[in-house]
Formats: structure tokens, sequence, C-alpha cells
């Protein structure tokens, strides 16, 4: 007779199996649409302008000391009418970062150029809250927003505004480049992530007829529609998904233009990149909280709830694999208390298909790309391990949305590379080691000793994925400490003084 005391454990392993397979399948779908539309254009092509509508440019900074004024310079030369085009800076900066906006803003407003510098002695309601300050002055029936990290080009304009002929079109999004892409393996990682992003999920949601998001820069906005839907928001650290939403909420639509790219620079730090992750993890998951009621009672079709549901909660696969982790050992000894359940569970491996998903989901992605897929499978497995050992990173964020704490908008810094192996490790706004590596290396040996009673029991199913678990761990902890080690031995050396070190912020 089976040991009922076990039931418990059994049930809660395959509810995580069982959440993590509909997560692959959506996954799977995703690359499948893109896949299927891999031809769509931004069809029917829009028809030509006969008068080109007034627009602001808003540039949200905050301490961008290394990029704030190749941004003002970028935007400055964007090809659009004068008279029809206003740009504000709206500096949050607490260090030189002022000044130096303040001189580009002036030099160009004696080149005519119509520029004004907003800047706040307060950082109330963070990005969101500059964009809605900046908003309420603004003169432009279109707002184009761009961090600081960001180099448009000088057509961006004209490429996005034709579109907005369609009256219910809310906002056009344009892709991500990356001006550092192979810098390190860290940028290669996130360059694969997020064109991988773009390329499936973004298009396969804007062209399947999905709720799709703003991704915070790089886009435009219909000030109308903007307004529709409450205007920016300081309740959620995901402010452009919590707005896209509320827009798609109120019957508007959303445009994806893959062909319009913009340059962008990757966090070059991986304790800056744990902190950027954390920022969206904690933010999508409260943007999950306070919409997904408002979903579920939209007049939407059940297949768009379930999407948009899967997509909110997007980060829960972490929490899931984590909880994975924890139960492997508890199910082996399930086994050992019962040698032929194991043999039983057999047909649950057809749960494992879903693994491949992510392999699927990259690889088409370079696919569309134009890139030889061969070239980067050996940095696709490696993004599966990298993507296991940031697990802990969201549990953390999660952990901070259930104890109520108030999110802070830690700002992601930039130091203005444009090209490869830029060295960097001397500027400022280098962040102070996290300690949760500690953690990380610690739950990595717990699992490898997962690994090692799944072998002497002979489930290498288990094994396989604890091993996964256990490198990527030791994975994202040891390449971040050994970062962390680099760059105080460069700062040692050099014979500046101590720099600012840099904790938080915003984008």
């Amino acid at each position: 007779m089976p040991d009922l005391s076990l039931v418990p454990v059994v049930v809660l392993y395959f509810g995580v199996v069982g959440a993590l397979f509909v997560y692959g399948l959506n996954c799977f779908y995703l690359t499948y649409v893109a896949w299927r539309k891999r031809d769509a254009r931004s069809s029917p092509p829009p028809p030509a302008v006969s008068a080109w509508p007034r627009v602001t440019v808003q540039l949200p900074i905050y301490n961008e000391l290394y990029v704030a004024e190749r941004l003002i310079r970028t935007v400055s030369q964007l090809d659009y009418p004068a008279g029809l085009l206003e740009i504000q800076v709206l500096d949050d900066s607490t260090d030189e970062t002022v000044e130096v906006v303040r001189a580009a803003v002036e030099r160009l407003r004696a080149q005519g150029v119509n520029v004004v510098h907003l800047h706040r002695m307060h950082r109330d309601g963070f990005k969101a809250g500059a964009l809605a300050e900046g908003l309420a002055r603004a003169h432009g029936e279109f707002v184009a927003i761009f961090d600081a990290d960001f180099i448009p080009p000088s057509d961006f304009l004209k490429q996005t505004l034709p579109y907005f002929q369609d009256q219910r079109l809310a906002f056009v999004q344009a892709r991500w480049e990356h001006v550092n892409r192979g810098d390190s393996l860290l940028t290669a990682l996130q360059s694969l992530a997020l064109d991988a992003h773009f390329m499936v999920e973004q298009f396969a949601r804007c062209y399947g007829g999905y709720c799709f998001n703003f991704n915070g820069t790089a886009g435009v906005w219909r000030r109308a529609a903007l307004e529709d839907a409450g205007g920016w928001a300081a309740d959620t650290l995901a402010e452009d998904l919590d707005l896209s939403y509320r827009v798609f909420l109120r019957g508007w639509r959303g445009l994806y233009l893959r062909d319009v790219e913009v340059p962008g620079e990757l966090p070059v730090g991986f304790t800056a990149y744990r902190r950027q992750q954390q920022r969206w993890a904690r933010g999508y998951m409260e943007c999950a909280h306070k919409l997904l009621p408002q979903v579920w009672h939209a007049p939407i079709p059940l297949k768009q709830k379930v999407v948009a549901t899967l997509h909110l909660t997007c980060y829960a696969v972490h929490l899931l694999l984590c909880a994975l982790a924890v139960l492997y050992p508890a199910m082996l000894y399930v086994f050992l208390r019962d040698p032929g359940l194991q043999a039983s569970f057999a047909v649950f491996v057809l749960f494992n298909v879903t693994t491949f998903a992510p392999l699927a989901f990259f690889m088409v992605a370079q696919r569309q790309l134009g890139r030889r897929t061969w070239q980067v499978l050996p940095l696709i497995f490696f993004m599966m391990a990298f993507g296991a050992g940031m697990m802990l990173n969201t549990v953390r964020a999660a952990l901070n949305v259930m104890r109520g704490r108030r999110g802070e908008f830690e700002r992601t810094p930039k130091y203005g590379l444009e090209r490869q192996r830029q060295a960097w490790g001397r500027e400022r706004y280098q962040m102070r080691s996290d300690p949760i590596v500690f953690y990380e290396i610690a739950f990595a040996l717990f699992n490898f000793g997962t690994v090692a009673f799944a072998l002497w029991l002979g489930n290498w199913t288990i094994a396989m994925y604890a091993t996964l678990f256990g490198v990527g761990l030791l994975f994202t902890s040891g390449l971040t400490l050994a970062q962390t080690l680099a760059v105080q031995r460069l700062r040692a050396r050099s014979a500046a003084p101590p720099l600012p070190v840099q904790t938080s912020a915003g984008d």
C-alpha cells in the first residue's frame, strides 16, 4: 500500500511540472506564430503623410554622465520639420550630469533647436513621474521616448509616424539593436535574449492579435491614447507594461515594427544586470497583480486572456524552477521509499518536451535575423543555463513584493560604449557586490547533492536537470564574483581618487 504521507509531495511536484509545461507550450506557440508570419510586414503600408504632426521627444535622464550629451545631440539631428519638433530633457540627476545637460541644451538652443531642460529637484514617481510631469508641459500630439543609452536613427520619426494615420493606433514600438553586442559573454547572452524577445515574442503577439507591451524606449505614443488610459502611473516598477495593457483594455491597438532598429547599450556589469532583471521581474509581478483582474473581466476572447496571463506572469517560470529544484530531493526520497512508483512516472517524461522550447525560441529569432543558427548554438545552451542561474534573483523580487516593500527604480549604469572591449571598470556608477551570489553558490551545491542522489538511484532525468540548475547558479555567481574582483583590482591600481558608488536610481 502506498505511503499516503508522500501524496502532498507528489501532488505539489506535478503541479509545478504541469505549470512549467504550460509556459513551455506558450513558448512553442509564440515561436510557431513568429515563424508562420515571418514574412509579414507592417501591412498595408501607410499612405504618404500630407501634413506632419507636432511631436514631443522625451528624454528621461538620471545621473547619465557618459551618455546624456550623446543622446541630446543625436535626437537634435532627427530629420523632422523644426517647427513641429519639441525636445524635453527630463533630468532628475543629482551629479555633474545636470551641468552636462544644461550646457548641451544651451548650445543647441543657440543653434535654433527647440529643446528644454526640465530638472526636477525630487524624484517622485521615478521615470513614470518624470514622463508625466513632462507630458503636462508638452505641446506634441505624439510623444517619442528614448532612454539615455539609445541612439535613434535620424529618420526614426518619419519611419514611425505615418502608421498613426490609423486613428486607433496607440503606440509604435521599434526593435532594439545593441552597440556592444560582442563586448563580453554577458552582453552576448543579453543580446541573444533580447533578439528572441523582439523577433519572436513581440512580433508574434503583435501580428497574432494579442496584447503586447511598449518597451519603455524607442517608441512613439499617441498622446490622446496615453491620456485616455489614465497616463503614466508609478504604482509599479514596469510603468511601460502597465500603460500598454491599460490602452489595450481601452480598445486601442499597438504596432511593432521589427524593421525599424534603434541601437542601445547593454549592461556590462553582472551586478547591474541582476538589478535590472530584478526590477523587471518585480514590475511584471506588480502589473500581474494589478491588471489580471481587469484582463479577465474585459470583453476580449478567452485566447487573448490566456496569452495575456502567461505574458504578465512570465517571471513565474523562475519561481517554478526554484520550486522544482527544492522538490527534486523529496521526489527522489519518494522513489526510494516506493521503487515501483518511479517506473509508473515514466509517462510524465513527456512533459519534458517543453525543455526544447527555449532552444526553438532562440534559434528562430536568430534565423529571422539572417544569422546562421549553428554559429550561436553553443551560446544558446549557455543561455539556458544562464536563465536557470537567475532563479534566486527572481525569488528575491517576489519576496519583496509579498513583503509589501516599496520598490525603488534602480538605474542600470551606462558608460557610452560604442566600440567593442571598451574599458569601463574605472568609470563612475560602479555597483556594490550583490551578496545574493553566496546564496546562489549554496543553492548550486544543494543541486549538485541532488545530482549525486539521483545518480545513486539511477534517475537520469532529475540528475540532468539538477546539473543544469547547479551549473547555471555557479555560472552566474562565479562570473559575478570574478568581475567584481577584477573591477576592484583595477580601481585599486588607479591613481585616481575613489569613485562614487551608485546604488539606485531610475532609467
